[in-house]
């Protein structure tokens, strides 16, 4: 077990504590390679405020664009009439879905349902229906609001559980996917029952910046696309496929990511640019307004969750029953995928003889969902950590006790029938927790207004603050699921005294470049590391989520650094009548074992240029069977949270004081960024469970705007103190790693709410905790 405490004695304004150990990010390390806290390759850039994001863009010739998007979230379009819009001056163009030349729709995971834009019927609020390039984005937007569409509203379905007897919204009707998860006996019973009903709202990315993109045309006929893109090679492929033509004819180049906390952005905001620009023949550019952004991108799936939890009288869990109704708005997306992890984790991290699960996911007419960290895990984690909190009271039980008697390890299966292989110390991880010392009590005097929950402004009063302990434990899976072709493919060449990796594997903030550049280090002993742009010029290297980057394309730099390895000690190794396993390469210098050979790698170089590509492909995974059955995932990485909570029982306000985290990482390859991701996750989770919710009503989105939609600042971001981070190695993995930045996210909502109970007494079923499911009467009263 590794990572210190980093607890201090008093809780800081500026949110969470630094870890001791290792160095903060930036921090001074004279060490390289993997396990150091190397600095991250873009710091001073975006500290300097000069990264490119696609909305610094330019281009000789530049038109703007805007997007007409639909005023209702369900209606029949009855006429559409650009003809004003195209008269106006400085207009170049008006398209709508009957200018799209090839596929007029488009989606992720094979579910191609979305149109490029609507016609016929919208099905959401803010679906595009139109757009325009102009010269001035005024001017654009003016245009666009000139555009005369005629509509027949329609009452919208926006009850998912409605969306079963309502009238087909898609020609592919309402249900999604339906997954039945049966996993031993039915007839089995507990001692004890424990019911419950739990909902959770709808999250957004809520990215640091807002969408935006540069499509430029090509003399050849064909267009680049400069996008934040996360899955360049899909983007490409898709705007190939919806503009007739051919993907060799389509560029897509991957600008600054600024924020991604999933997939970054629907493929079909790039469509209209590489529309607009082929119209035109003219570079045109699209710079997303917040309302745009909070209209037009994905949300965390809302989720409607009944479960029932039979126990001995032990505390031992028998079996766990539960339906799951998962919210995807109008269009798949990522649904599929979010309703196989939910349904597969279900019961948690526990041992369960017994597991019967129904999972739906279906349409409405509601803003869309797709993937956002822990998609499926995170919903079902405060749902079965409520029940275990039920099961606890009913059994008066210590809550962390009761979880500990039913913990998983390695070699228990999943109720998916699947073998647990890799490390899962879930015992170890609550223990770290649980036995962690507990944040001090305010003094008796310490009235100090910024410690009462509401913050500086708030009118409550220290008689009324009541402290609560929660915990909560969970999983998530890294990688794709379900038969998905997890590969990536990199490239690194030496020459001289540097190295440049070459990999389409974005870097959104998880820290990838600077990884691939502390990999080459390792193996190849060269400092100087560049990491090219990410385009698909390259060859593919999948979506940048779950964490695959660090498994899939690390995986691939290391063996191509490797293979680069060889060819270099071979002439040496030959020359000397040595095998390549007795040279050593560590800090830009070849040595042997018996000191005998020691050269620089540039000299062993001598000026040749040496390169080589490689693959990684984790092994194949297969879909859920008729019975919720199969080998579904490659790895698993667990995180256990102690949550300490002060609740104003009068006003139902909470302030989070500490949440304290083991985590399982299998090795940290990079302690800071490790660091970094987990009390990011945290903040993200703490989000979810008090404060993010975008509202809805019939369908039309409340407020679009970073005023009305809350966010935790940093004086809401708790305090982190990461009190274990596992380091067992997962064998099948490059390096032994586990992704970090998802598990915190799923768990940490959980553990908020857990300790709300504990403070208050009452059963908090919906995330994110409304004041008034947190006032209870004092103690007594």
């Amino acid at each position: 077990m590794t990572g210190p405490d980093a607890a201090t004695a008093t809780p800081s304004l500026a949110g969470p504590a630094a870890p001791a150990d290792p160095p903060a990010e930036g921090a001074e390390d004279s060490r390289h390679g993997l396990g150091s806290s190397l600095p991250r390759t873009d710091a001073e850039a975006k500290t300097k405020g000069v990264f490119p994001y696609a909305a610094d863009l330019w281009a000789e010739g530049l038109l703007w664009a805007a997007v007409l998007r639909s005023p209702h979230p369900h209606a029949r379009i009855l006429s559409l009439d650009t003809a004003a819009a195209a008269a106006m001056p400085g207009v170049h163009a008006v398209v709508t879905h009957a200018d799209v030349p090839g596929e007029t729709t488009h989606g992720r995971r094979g579910t191609a349902d979305r149109p490029v834009f609507a016609h016929d019927v919208v099905r959401f609020h803010g679906e595009p229906i139109a757009a325009v390039a102009a010269d001035h984005p005024d001017t654009a937007r003016l245009a666009a609001a000139a555009i005369a569409v005629e509509y027949e509203v329609l009452p919208p379905v926006t009850d998912p559980e409605k969306a079963f007897s309502a009238d087909p919204l898609h020609p592919d009707g309402n249900l999604i996917r339906h997954i039945p998860l049966r996993h031993g006996d039915p007839d089995a019973v507990g001692d004890i029952v424990v019911e419950g009903l739990y909902r959770v709202g709808r999250q957004d990315p809520a990215p640091v910046g807002a969408e935006a993109g540069l499509a430029v045309p090509r003399q050849d006929g064909g267009v680049e696309l400069y996008l934040a893109s996360t899955d360049p090679h899909a983007d490409r492929d898709t705007a190939a496929a919806c503009l007739a033509l051919e993907p060799d004819r389509v560029k897509v180049v991957v600008t600054g990511v600024p924020g991604a906390m999933g997939d970054r952005e629907d493929a079909g905001f790039g469509l209209p640019l590489g529309l607009l620009a082929l119209r035109t023949g003219c570079p045109v550019k699209l710079v997303a307004t917040r309302e745009e952004s909070f209209l037009g991108h994905a949300h965390r799936h809302p989720a409607l969750l009944r479960y029932r939890h039979h126990a001995d009288g032990e505390g031992r869990l028998v079996k766990v029953e539960a339906q799951l109704l998962l919210d995807a708005g109008a269009y798949a997306d990522t649904s599929s995928d979010a309703l196989a992890a939910a349904v597969a984790f279900a019961a948690g991290p526990y041992v369960v003889p017994n597991v019967f699960v129904e999972g739906w996911a279906v349409r409405t007419n509601n803003p869309p969902s797709g993937h956002v960290r822990g998609e499926g895990a995170m919903q079902v984690c405060s749902a079965y950590e409520g029940q275990m909190d039920k099961l606890a009271a009913r059994l008066g039980l210590d809550p962390a006790e009761l979880r500990m008697r039913n913990v998983m390890a390695t070699g228990d299966p999943l109720p998916t029938g699947q073998t647990v292989t890799c490390p899962a110390p879930v015992g170890e991880l609550l223990k770290a927790v649980r036995d962690a010392e507990l944040p001090p009590l305010p003094s008796a005097d310490d009235e100090e207004e910024w410690l009462l929950p509401g913050g500086l402004e708030g009118s409550g009063e220290p008689g009324a603050v009541r402290r609560g302990v929660g915990y909560a434990l969970g999983m998530v899976h890294m990688l794709g699921a379900e038969g998905h072709d997890e590969v990536s493919t990199a490239t690194v060449k030496v020459l001289g005294g540097s190295a440049t990796v070459i990999c389409a594997a974005v870097e959104t903030g998880q820290g990838f470049t600077t990884l691939a550049r502390q990999i080459v280090q390792e193996v190849l002993g060269v400092e100087d590391v560049t990491v090219s742009a990410a385009d698909t010029d390259q060859p593919p290297a999948g979506p940048s989520a779950r964490g695959r980057h660090t498994w899939v394309s690390g995986g691939a730099v290391e063996r191509a650094a490797k293979m680069v390895r060889t060819q270099l000690l071979q002439p040496l190794a030959a020359k000397f009548g040595m095998s390549v396993e007795l040279l050593s390469i560590a800090d830009g210098k070849i040595t042997s074992y018996d000191g005998v050979l020691s050269t620089t790698v540039a000299e062993a170089l001598d000026g040749k240029e040496l390169w080589a590509t490689a693959q990684c492909r984790p092994h194949p995974t297969e879909p859920l069977d008729e019975n919720g059955q199969g080998d579904a995932f490659v790895g698993l990485a667990f995180a256990a949270i102690r949550a300490v909570v002060d609740v104003d029982i009068e006003l139902g306000t909470v302030r989070v004081v500490e949440m304290a985290v083991a985590q399982d990482v299998g090795r940290q390859l990079n302690p800071a960024q490790v660091a970094a991701r987990i009390e990011a996750g945290v903040t993200q989770g703490v989000g979810m469970a008090l404060m993010e919710d975008l509202r809805a009503p019939r369908g039309v989105i409340k407020r679009p705007s970073l005023t009305g939609y809350a966010l935790p600042t940093a004086l809401d971001a708790p305090r982190v103190r990461i009190v274990a981070l596992l380091e067992e190695r997962d064998v099948v993995a490059p390096f032994g790693a586990k992704a970090v930045s998802a598990i915190p996210v799923v768990v940490s909502p959980a553990a908020v709410a857990s300790a709300v109970r504990a403070a208050t007494g009452r059963p908090v079923g919906r995330l994110p905790i409304r004041p008034q499911a947190a006032v209870a009467r004092p103690t007594g009263a």
